[in-house]
């Protein structure tokens, strides 16, 4: 596996897991950046998903394929990305049956909430960066090793 799938699987693996990230609209203004739940599909990552409500500023702004930005932390710090993409409200109501959990029920009335929404983001450009433990990047300095060298196969300009 090349280095770039290697930084892409570990980026949906993180986003799977930890599932909150900034995601903004790209706009004259620069666009505001707001924490959303974003779900996947299985092991499916041409696309996230993200529930929300009408009222939420996010929706009323997204059109369709508007441009977005994610911007993502693991939890453990250990990987950082930013997304650019595209994000547009889903009306597939076979999604919102495919994607619905307990968690998201909790927010809503049920499926047929008239407030429900169905975001659905579409990945392009990421920028992935591991994030190597200082520690160890500290002891390499002091056996003379430049830990640089290594942080090169740690960061990756990939499409999504």
């Amino acid at each position: 596996m090349s280095n770039d799938a290697e930084l892409k699987a570990k980026f949906w693996k993180a986003l799977k897991s930890d599932r909150t990230a900034l995601i903004g609209l790209r706009d004259a203004e620069g666009g505001r950046a707001q924490p959303m739940t974003f779900v996947l599909d299985g092991d499916e990552t041409k696309a996230a998903w993200i529930f929300s409500a009408i009222d939420v500023d996010l929706v009323k702004e997204a059109g369709p394929g508007a441009p977005a930005l994610v911007h993502f932390a693991s939890k453990g710090h250990d990987l950082f990305a930013t997304v650019e993409g595209r994000l547009a409200i889903e009306t597939d109501r076979e999604m919102v049956e495919r994607l619905w959990s307990p968690f998201v029920a909790a927010w809503y009335e049920g499926k047929d909430d008239p407030k429900l929404r169905l975001l659905r983001f579409e990945p392009g450009l990421a920028q992935i960066w591991l994030n190597e433990n200082s520690l160890f990047a500290g002891v390499k300095l002091l056996l003379g090793i430049d830990p640089k060298k290594d942080y090169e196969d740690k960061t990756a300009e990939v499409r999504l």
